[in-house]
């Protein structure tokens, strides 16, 4: 089951929020909530509003308990940019872009989708090598 939430017109630059979004890329959402009540960034605020309210829709409108879910996916996206005009020397301007950013984030439950199951059968196939090497 799928659950999908969005945040349009955040006055952060994408670039900055891709960072705090890529910390909580695939974790459950107990850990995500955890990492960004710890990080001092600017975007970690709006961000954590986001993934609750993801949390809030897969409870409200699935029935989904928030210890099976993951953060599937995050996508930051540009959004519209602000144009100033900063004074330079000799009566020149020099533009300013004020950057905004889309956040949007997908919600899984775990071991409901084909990849989460490759992906412990690659983890399987990981340990098993390992332990063929210590022998």
């Amino acid at each position: 089951m799928e659950v999908k939430a969005s945040l349009k017109y955040l006055r952060i630059s994408p670039r900055k929020v891709r960072l705090v979004a890529n910390l909580i890329k695939n974790l459950p959402v107990k850990e995500a909530e955890n990492q960004l009540n710890f990080l001092n960034k600017r975007s970690t605020e709006p961000v954590l509003k986001l993934l609750k309210s993801a949390v809030q829709n897969a409870k409200h409108n699935f029935n989904l308990s928030e210890d099976k879910l993951y953060v599937a996916e995050i996508r930051v996206d540009e959004g519209p940019a602000l144009k100033r005009w900063m004074p330079r020397a000799q009566g020149a301007a020099s533009p300013i872009r004020k950057r905004s950013s889309h956040v949007s984030i997908v919600l899984k439950e775990i071991g409901d989708d084909k990849q989460t199951l490759k992906a412990k059968k690659q983890k399987s196939k990981i340990k098993s090598q390992k332990t063929k090497d210590k022998i």
